[in-house]
Order: structure tokens, then C-alpha cells, then sequence
């Protein structure tokens, strides 16, 4: 039980605070409403467990083996979260009467986790820090994404409520706009402690 309550905190206080998944889905609830949403929602709920399974099963001696194999994916998603960070600020919603974005699909959202530099340190973090040696490797690692995939959505559910709330105070196209590169800025900033040599 210890183990899993554990488990749970550290999955809901990693889960809850601002980060790429979270951003994103936020300003998703701005731009695309609930509905057009879940689909991002799904994705990040189920891809981030299914990641942490990949890790804790074999991924992260690959990593310990060829260490240069982690800093070129760290990179990639890096280029591809300044690359969502300019789609954020650059879409609309129905505000203008014009949809130029899309909402992220379940595959999208899914694949992104293995290029988001937060979940990266979230899955090793909880692998190396909740598993031991003494004990067999699969079970824990099988009971840690479990966990992450019970917290996972009402954790997204609190940042999509939040992107629906925000709808509701936007009244017009401007302010949607500034609310729109707010979060591509905010999106950016989240990238950068990730960009230091570790």
C-alpha cells in the first residue's frame, strides 16, 4: 500500500504542474472546445504509461549502453516543442470564423511523449526511484504505469477544465491571440531548463 500511495503523489504532483502535455491541452480546450479535445486528452493519458512500461522494460539500459542515443532524442523533441510553440501562437478557433489548426490527435499526443523532455525525466524519475533490485522487475515497472494511468486523467481533466474555463473569459479574437502566444511563450520556457548539459 506504501508503495503505491508512493507511486500515486509522485504521479499526480508530476502530473498536475505546468509542463508541455499540460500547456498543450490547455490552450487545445481555448481553441477546439471538449469534444475536439479528447482525443489529445486519451493520448497523453494512455502514451505516457505505455512509455513508462518501454523504460522500465528495457529502454533505459539501452540508454545507460548508448548514452548518445537519449541527448539526440532530448533534441529532437526540443526542435519539436519550438515547433508546437509556433503553431500555438499561430492558431485560431472558430472565434474568427476561420479554423486554421487542428487539434492534436490520439496518435499525435501519444508519439509525443517519447520527445517531451518532462516526460522523459518523469518515467526514468519514477523507474529508478520505485523499483528494486531485490524484487522481480516486471511486476513493479507493470504497477508504476498502472498508477500513472489511473492519475493521468483527472490530472488532464483539470488543464482541459482549465482551457474551457479560459474559453468562457476570451471574448474576442485579440484576446484569444495574446492568450494564444502567452502560451507558446509559456510552452518555450518550459523547454529551457531541459536545454542545459547534464
Amino acid at each position: 500500500m506504501e508503495f503505491i500511495v508512493a507511486v500515486a503523489l509522485f504521479a499526480f504532483s508530476s502530473g498536475i504542474t505546468p509542463g508541455p502535455n499540460n500547456i498543450m491541452l490547455m490552450t487545445s480546450g481555448v481553441n477546439f472546445g471538449i469534444q475536439r479535445s479528447l482525443p489529445h486528452l486519451t493520448g497523453i493519458c494512455i502514451g505516457f504509461p505505455l512509455m513508462v512500461l518501454a523504460i522500465g522494460l528495457g529502454l533505459s539500459g539501452l540508454f545507460s549502453q548508448y548514452p548518445v542515443l537519449h541527448t539526440v532524442i532530448k533534441y529532437i523533441g526540443i526542435c519539436y516543442l519550438l515547433y508546437l510553440a509556433w503553431l500555438i501562437a499561430n492558431s485560431s478557433s472558430k472565434m474568427d470564423g476561420v479554423v486554421k489548426a487542428k487539434p492534436l490527435t490520439f496518435i499525435q499526443a501519444a508519439a509525443f511523449q517519447w520527445v517531451n523532455p518532462k516526460g522523459w525525466i518523469m518515467a526514468i524519475g519514477a523507474v529508478a526511484t520505485f523499483t528494486s533490485i531485490e524484487q522481480p522487475l516486471v511486476p513493479q515497472v507493470i504497477s508504476i504505469a498502472s498508477i500513472f494511468l489511473a492519475v493521468a486523467l483527472p490530472c488532464a481533466l483539470v488543464w482541459l477544465g482549465f482551457g474551457i474555463g479560459l474559453k468562457k473569459l476570451l471574448k474576442n479574437q485579440r484576446q484569444q491571440r495574446i492568450f494564444n502566444i502567452s502560451m507558446a511563450l509559456l510552452l518555450v520556457a518550459s523547454i529551457i531548463p531541459m536545454m542545459a548539459p547534464q
